[in-house]
Order: C-alpha cells, then sequence, then structure tokens
C-alpha cells in the first residue's frame, strides 16, 4: 500500500426488497453532513473483503454472507488522497442500524441521485446504473432490419446500446437514431449514439459515444450532466482523459486477440486489471468478448463486457 493513500473498503447493501443503504456522515468529519456508503479504512495487512466485513459488523451491526466487486475508485480531495474499493453486499445477516449513532436509511436505488454523497462517491452511483453488458450495434439490411435486431437484443435483456453505423449519411443516422430511440425508451434500456456532437444534438439519444480520434480532440464533457458520455480508449492516457473531461463509462480495447483486427496486439487481463485500478470511472473490456466474460472482466475491475458481433448477430 502508498502510505500517502488513505484505501477505504466500501459496502453497497442491497436488501430483499433491492433498496441500497446509505448512512450519513457525523458533522465533525471529513465531508461530514454528506451521505454515503457505509465502511472504513483497511488496515495494514488486511485484504479489503475482510476489512469490508469488519468494518459493517462494527458500523452498522451486520454480518456479510455475499459480496461482490462493484469498482475501484482512486479520488484526490484538497486534503487527502483516497482509494475507494467497492463491493455490492448482496446477503448479510442482522438488522442494520447505525451502532456509532449514524442516521442511516434504506433507499430506492432510482433515488440515490437525491441525496448529497462525496464527490468520490459519483462513480459508484454511476456504477450501479450501468448493465454488465453493452451493445454495439454490428451489420444490418436495413432499418426494419436494425429494429428487428434492436428488439432481440432487448429480449434478451441487454439495456445498454450503442448504435455504431460509420457509413450512413448524416439525416439518415438522425432518423435511425430517433426511431431506435423510441423502441429502447418502451423498454427502459439506454441508447448512446457513436456520432458527432452537431449530429447528436438534432437526436433524441440518452447520450453520445466518442471514438478515440474524437475524444483526443475534445477539451470538455460535450453534453449535459442529465446525458451519457461514453468514450473508446486503448491506454491508460487516453482513460485518464476521458475521465478528466467528464466521461461516464468508457470502453478499453482489445483485452483479447478480435478476428476484425488479428495483428493488432491484445492487452490482456493483467494489463487491463492495471490499467482499470488508476482511473475512477466504470471501464467495459472490449476486444474478443462474449457473455461468458462477463465474470472474468469483472474479477479484473470491469464493469462489464461490451461486443458487436457476440452480442448483436445472435
Amino acid at each position: 500500500m502508498n502510505s500517502n493513500v488513505i484505501y477505504v473498503a466500501v459496502g453497497v447493501i442491497r436488501n430483499a426488497d433491492g433498496q441500497v443503504l446509505i448512512a450519513k456522515r457525523p458533522e465533525h468529519l471529513h465531508q461530514g453532513g454528506l451521505w454515503e456508503f457505509p465502511g472504513g479504512k483497511v488496515n495494514r495487512d488486511e485484504d479489503v473483503q475482510a476489512a469490508l466485513a469488519r468494518e459493517l459488523h462494527e458500523e452498522i451491526g451486520i454480518r456479510v454472507k455475499e459480496m461482490s466487486a462493484l469498482i475501484t475508485i482512486p479520488h484526490t480531495y484538497a486534503d487527502k488522497r483516497v482509494y475507494l474499493d467497492v463491493h455490492v453486499v448482496s446477503s448479510f445477516e442482522g438488522q442494520a442500524h447505525g451502532k456509532e449513532g449514524q442516521e442511516v436509511l434504506w433507499v430506492e436505488q432510482q433515488d440515490l441521485l437525491k441525496y448529497n454523497f462525496p464527490a468520490a462517491n459519483k462513480s459508484i452511483l454511476t456504477a450501479l446504473s450501468l448493465p454488465d453488458q453493452y451493445l454495439i450495434t454490428g451489420k444490418f439490411k436495413d432499418f426494419s432490419d436494425c429494429e428487428q435486431k434492436l428488439r432481440a437484443v432487448l429480449d434478451r435483456g441487454i439495456r445498454l446500446i450503442q448504435l455504431r453505423e460509420k457509413k450512413m449519411q448524416p439525416q439518415e443516422f438522425i432518423g435511425l437514431a430517433n426511431r431506435l430511440q423510441t423502441i429502447t425508451s418502451d423498454s427502459n434500456a439506454m441508447l448512446v449514439l457513436n456520432t458527432s456532437v452537431e449530429i447528436y444534438e438534432q437526436t433524441s439519444g440518452d447520450g453520445i459515444h466518442m471514438t478515440g480520434e474524437r475524444l483526443r480532440s475534445c477539451q470538455k464533457r460535450p453534453v449535459d450532466s442529465n446525458k451519457l458520455f461514453s468514450a473508446s480508449t486503448h491506454t491508460l492516457e487516453e482513460l485518464l482523459h476521458a475521465s478528466n473531461i467528464g466521461a461516464d463509462f468508457a470502453m478499453l480495447s482489445p483485452v483479447l486477440p478480435t478476428n476484425s483486427h488479428p495483428s493488432e496486439p491484445a492487452l490482456g487481463w493483467d494489463a487491463f486489471s492495471e490499467i482499470v485500478k488508476q482511473v475512477n470511472i466504470p471501464v467495459y473490456a472490449l476486444g474478443g468478448m462474449t457473455s461468458e466474460y462477463v465474470e472474468t472482466a469483472r474479477d479484473n475491475g470491469a464493469q462489464g463486457i461490451a461486443a458487436i458481433t457476440a452480442l448483436w448477430d445472435l
């Protein structure tokens, strides 16, 4: 551990009704008065899971039975540097309560944005709202075929889609985007558009996706905070740039060799994991991915997997 960084284990605790537990920080503490997800400092020579189980028992009186990794977040405040290692607690024993006198609440996940959290928690909220599979559209014959393929994707439970069509004329793209947006909205899915800001502003899409080239020339967040902003990246530097200008999430590729770019060197899981640990936004693994890699991706710090062929052409 870096002695200049405070390592914190954080628990997103869900009850049987899907509600999430939040606690209010005492006024006299750093970031006092704000709401947070329970947890605490990781002691030297203590692993994160053990630290989180200990802290949750000490703070809110529960015993953890099952947990899974969600996201790691390095964050620098004006007065300190922290590294949050966040896990979702899906099973526990005991009745959660503020053992140290702190106020605790069970909140519907969609209502979390109504509460004020420390800045470092923004990425936790984003990660909770994103699914573990991110589909990028592939080939289709015409608008009708595209719509049919999209409906099949939605029927399989995928809820995050990127419309990617490089050869289509702007007005055609806008028309298709708006037609697909109606379909995804009806299924409570999110549609991001791989296009320029100028074209995106003529659509009703849920967000914009930037290619690496567009990302490199972008110096500020291109859309309002109520819209999604994602980006394609291939290096740590590109990921950090995406994070610095306010991207909500990103794709990092190629993780594994791909048929479309067989000569392009793959990162491999070890390098992918090391890069992801250094950024504070959710990252999807892209390149050679199928649904079978979701668990592996999450074990290596990813939000999940992104794919074209493996998800679009089933």
